[in-house]
């Protein structure tokens, strides 16, 4: 099943010929989800052939408008679309009369209703949950009050094998329970442990977010362990002084975030545009942390499913 991220925007501030404002979408077993809005992010989920119908939640990381710009104008070609479900959008409260606003004035004919969640990122909290997904919100150090995303994979019912089920004639009420975890006990009293009748777990998938902020050392501890990490990287090291006064991060910083993390794989974007050589990002990130890419818009980025070992069992007399 798919976890993959399209990169959609990957330019800081304000659009440039080559790369749009802040956004990405992110496909967990086919559930998309857009995480920040700038401008044009309606023509890049066309561009990039992304099922415009069927984002359903929106998150918006904080109200800078190379983030949110692109909100109003999505909606409307949401609408044209002739859109019927449900939209909700995951932001910080101050959105909201915003959006009554364009409610009032341009959204008068809306098909589709508008839920709107608010979130406050003054501590990491859980904002979404359903069978197959968490998303948890992260503090960061911005300007303006700032969020970064945590997207967690549920762990999926384990695989069990046809062979075993007609070789020890299983019945379906008996199946559920070992696709929970349990052990089965034949009609013979015989113990067949859980790991002979199933196939290996798959292991949870993970990514984090992290819009804009000033280099923060504790985000590597909510983020540890995770698959792939998006990390703003706006300024070069030699720039470090402008991140700083700016709340942003440079391309070293988001290395080191990485490396206490122990992330998979480490994403840099939300690039200034005064900087025309980003090959220099990745350079720079690389001295720290290897494994880094710097993003181009419709770069798409997959986690693959890897199935975990079993742990070593314990041989139990009557058991196979």
């Amino acid at each position: 099943m798919s976890f993959s991220l399209t990169v959609l925007g990957s330019s800081s501030a304000i659009p440039t010929s080559k790369r749009f404002p802040a956004a990405q979408v992110l496909n967990v077993q086919e559930r998309f989800f857009l995480i920040d809005c700038g401008e044009g992010t309606q023509i890049q989920i066309q561009k990039f052939r992304l099922p415009i119908s069927r984002i359903h939640h929106i998150f918006i990381s904080h109200l800078h408008g190379d983030h949110v710009f692109g909100l109003f104008g999505l909606l409307s070609s949401m609408n044209l679309l002739d859109r019927k479900a449900t939209l909700t959008i995951h932001a910080h409260a101050e959105l909201e009369p915003t959006l009554a606003h364009f409610k009032k004035y341009f959204g008068t004919d809306l098909q589709f209703g508008i839920d709107f969640q608010p979130f406050s990122s003054a501590r990491q909290s859980l904002i979404f949950e359903d069978k197959q997904v968490t998303v948890e919100t992260i503090p960061l150090r911005h300007g303006i009050a700032t969020a970064g995303f945590v997207f967690r994979e549920k762990a999926r019912p384990l695989n069990i094998r046809k062979d075993k089920v007609e070789r020890f004639n299983i019945p379906y009420r008996e199946i559920i329970k070992i696709k929970a975890g349990s052990d089965y006990t034949t009609a013979d009293g015989t113990l067949v442990k859980n790991s002979d009748l199933t196939l290996p777990m798959i292991r949870p998938r993970s990514y984090a977010y992290v819009s804009d902020t000033a280099y923060y050392p504790k985000i590597a501890g909510l983020v540890t362990g995770i698959d792939l990490l998006y990390h703003e990287a706006t300024f070069l090291e030699k720039d470090r002084k402008i991140a700083r006064l700016t709340g942003h991060s440079t391309a070293l910083q988001a290395a080191k975030i990485a490396e206490k993390a122990q992330a998979g794989k480490l994403l840099i974007g939300h690039f200034s545009s005064r900087y025309k050589n980003i090959s220099a990002f990745t350079d720079e990130a690389r001295t720290i942390f290897e494994n880094t890419i710097a993003v181009e818009d419709g770069d798409v980025f997959q986690v693959a499913e890897e199935r975990l070992p079993y742990a070593p069992q314990v041989s139990e007399t009557g058991s196979i």
